[in-house]
């Protein structure tokens, strides 16, 4: 029976002196209490009962976060998230498990010291906008710090910046503000080319109507003229001819109202004998018109005539003298 007991002590003391360690981690092995070696990943073994494993140390990137509280240049209260990534070197591993027992602790205490000390320099838009370079202050004062305790500090980064809710709110609505001004100017620079546009479209279509009224007078005394030209080839003079031409075209402007249905125009006079009245009344002004031309071509003739010869019997008397 005691030999059973003694088989399965040994057995299990055997067995004990065996041990794995697993990938990206090292294992510290003290010997009565003092260092002894460091075990890497793979089977291991150590003699029982006189050494033991101190702790096991990862090497693997970690990542902390700390949140930290403080005030910018502006007294605006804001809390900052730094997550900073760090690890293990795998040759400085004596130095990170017996020189630094909380390795978070001092990282933290190191990340609000910089942060601190950094931030209360900016004001809150400096602090956004520069958040690259705290996190680049912090990385390096961490770095300086910890690599004499066999830690290498990745990385870090601000990933969060939380003013007071009251801040918030305000920056939104200078914001919400700021946008608004935009837009209405916008939307005035709009409206003026909207109206300058139309304006222009309107001077174009009014000098496009002008010129299609001056193509049109144009082309209508055009056939005026020509038709004036067939009625004296026939022994109509001139005068004849354009009362004739308006008395036509007085009749064709009946006929077009006629023609319209909805129309209420009325023209005055619109007697039978309106045209015939109009023919006269054009004739005797054109025969009027011409006697008081002759009349006035006459005398202006006989003043001429009276102011040569005055000329004539000057010149004859300063000869004289």
């Amino acid at each position: 029976m005691g030999f059973y007991i003694i088989l399965v002590i040994g057995l299990f003391i055997f067995l004990s002196s065996f041990f794995t360690v697993k990938q990206q981690t090292s294992v510290i092995i003290e010997r009565f209490g003092k260092f002894n070696s460091i075990r890497n990943s793979g089977l291991q073994l150590k003699i029982p009962v006189i050494d033991r494993v101190a702790g096991r140390v990862n090497l693997r990137i970690q990542q902390l976060d700390v949140i930290i509280e403080t005030k910018t240049k502006d007294n605006v209260f804001v809390k900052l998230k730094v997550s900073v990534q760090f690890k293990v070197l795998q040759d400085k591993v004596y130095e990170a498990f017996y020189k630094l027992e909380y390795p978070h602790d001092q990282i933290t205490s190191y990340v609000f010291d910089v942060v601190r000390a950094e931030v209360p320099k900016l004001k809150l838009d400096d602090v956004f906008e520069r958040k690259d370079d705290i996190a680049i202050a912090v990385k390096r004062e961490l770095n300086e710090a910890m690599s004499t305790y066999g830690y290498d500090i990745i990385n870090t980064l601000i990933t969060d910046i939380d003013p007071d809710i009251q801040v918030k709110n305000a920056m939104n609505r200078i914001n919400a503000a700021d946008r608004e001004k935009t837009a209405a100017e916008y939307e005035a620079e709009a409206g003026r080319i909207r109206i300058v546009a139309k304006a222009k479209a309107e001077a174009e279509s009014k000098r496009l109507q002008g010129q299609g009224i001056a193509d049109q007078r144009r082309e209508i005394a055009r056939g005026l003229v020509e038709s004036v030209d067939v009625l004296n080839r026939v022994g109509i003079n001139s005068q004849e001819a354009s009362a004739l031409i308006v008395v036509t075209q007085h009749y064709d402007t009946l006929q077009a109202i006629g023609a319209d249905t909805n129309s209420n125009l009325i023209l005055l006079p619109n007697s039978p004998q309106a045209g015939s009245e109009m023919l006269n009344n054009m004739v005797a002004s054109f025969t009027a018109s011409n006697q008081v031309g002759e009349a006035m071509k006459k005398a202006n003739n006989q003043s001429k005539a009276k102011l040569n010869k005055k000329d004539e019997f000057g010149g004859t008397e300063d000869s004289n003298e």
